[in-house]
């Protein structure tokens, strides 16, 4: 299903993380949002409460669902890859049911503090993906996988994009860009996550060199000064939007060189903001989105 609207502004759950769905909802109405990027635990928290798909579409309004996140660990393989499918399909399934446009991916460990034991020298203490590969099968491994999940998701009509976490092993730009081609899938795109870019490196000429008709969606968000080591996204992203170090209009319009537009979404992991009134801060979270878009 394509979803894409010219430059759309579209609602991202972190900017009322602790609210219902349904809240959540009428807090991207209110704010005037054109779409939701969710989570599947919102939408499974929903309706295992005993409401229906018919419920959640009333209550949506007509208001699309640009994303739902998210199939964690995708370079899952061997003993792992049965758990990877598994995963992927609930999501997927769900996505379909709702009527969702595409599921988000990111590449793991999803914890980075088994990045900084690897780094370290310290034995494995959970689950490390391909941190042990050598940077050519980092890439074959994840790359395999991705086209896996994409022949999957065309079974549901869903588009797949990739986040890549900053401190993961596969985590720049292009990394991403040589997974998307490798695989080599239609429904295969990525997200421009303006963090996730920074802390993995990468700058905004960098972004200005992808192909636009890579990207699926772009995440605005912020951080504080990243000295070195491991990221660790808690502490950085512990900051309003445009309050941070990062040149939000640089990286917006480096975007805009690629040729895209498509949906937009501010983020938020500031702590703070995220037990303020939602409605307050989504409402100010799209004014200044709005502003960079239109700039």
């Amino acid at each position: 299903m394509t979803l894409q609207a010219e430059n759309a502004l579209i609602f991202n759950t972190t900017a009322a993380k602790r609210a219902t769905l349904s809240k959540e909802i009428d807090v991207a109405r209110y704010a005037g949002f054109t779409g939701i990027e969710t989570t599947a635990a919102k939408v499974l928290s929903y309706l295992d409460a005993d409401h229906s798909v018919s419920d959640l579409k009333a209550a949506l309004g007509g208001l699309p669902i640009y994303g739902i996140g998210t199939v964690l660990n995708i370079e899952r393989h061997g003993g792992d890859a049965r758990s990877l499918i598994s995963d992927a399909r609930s999501i997927f399934e769900l996505a379909h049911h709702v009527g969702a446009g595409g599921v988000q991916v990111i590449t793991g460990p999803l914890d980075y503090r088994e990045v900084v034991r690897f780094r370290e020298g310290k034995p494995k203490a959970g689950y490390r993906g391909v941190l042990d590969y050598e940077e050519e099968d980092r890439i074959e491994i994840t790359a395999g996988n991705l086209k896996m999940l994409a022949e999957i998701a065309q079974e549901f009509d869903l588009i797949v994009y990739l986040e890549a976490l900053a401190w993961s092993p596969v985590n720049s730009l292009a990394h991403q860009v040589a997974l998307l081609r490798k695989a080599s899938q239609d429904n295969l795109k990525m997200v421009v996550d303006y963090w996730h870019c920074y802390a993995s490196g990468d700058h905004p000429e960098d972004v200005a060199r992808i192909d636009g008709d890579l990207i699926y969606g772009v995440h605005v968000c912020d951080s504080l000064p990243l000295a070195g080591g491991v990221p660790n996204e808690s502490v950085l992203r512990d900051i309003p939007t445009g309050e941070g170090v990062l040149d939000l209009k640089a990286w917006t319009d480096a975007v805009k060189a690629t040729g895209y537009a498509g949906w937009w979404c501010s983020e938020t992991f500031c702590r703070k903001l995220q037990q303020e009134n939602s409605y307050d801060v989504a409402s100010q979270m799209r004014a200044q989105l709005a502003s960079l878009i239109s700039s």
